[in-house]
């Protein structure tokens, strides 16, 4: 620590920082310790979890889980890509159908012009 020396265009690490890194009030300490403690129940846990030689299930570890959705699901609330492509599909077919309807509009009344003609 002793040896550090700042970067002109950084700022001091946190850790490094004598002011953040000696002069902790007692509750941060505190709610530190108790963060540790939550982590080292969660590890104990799992780690029993783990190592029972009788386990049947599955080992549920919410972590892992959390990974395996954000790998599955890189874009979460993606929703707004799909108006567009909707859109388009409803303005291409709607464009298509039309063009079909008047085809055989079309091919009908020279259907008709034909039977007639031919009747006569």
């Amino acid at each position: 620590m002793a040896d550090y020396r700042e970067a002109p265009l950084a700022a001091r690490p946190k850790t490094l920082d004598p002011n953040e890194y000696f002069n902790l009030s007692p509750e941060y300490r505190r709610s530190e310790e108790d963060r540790a403690a939550l982590r080292a129940n969660l590890k104990r846990q799992y780690q029993m979890q783990l190592n029972n030689p009788h386990r049947k299930e599955l080992i549920v570890d919410p972590a892992l889980n959390r990974w395996v959705y954000a790998r599955t699901n890189p874009y979460p609330h993606s929703d707004h890509r799909h108006p567009p492509s909707v859109c388009l599909y409803y303005v291409f077919k709607t464009d298509r159908v039309r063009d079909v309807l008047q085809l055989v509009l079309i091919v009908l009344t020279s259907y008709k012009m034909v039977l007639v003609a031919h009747v006569k």
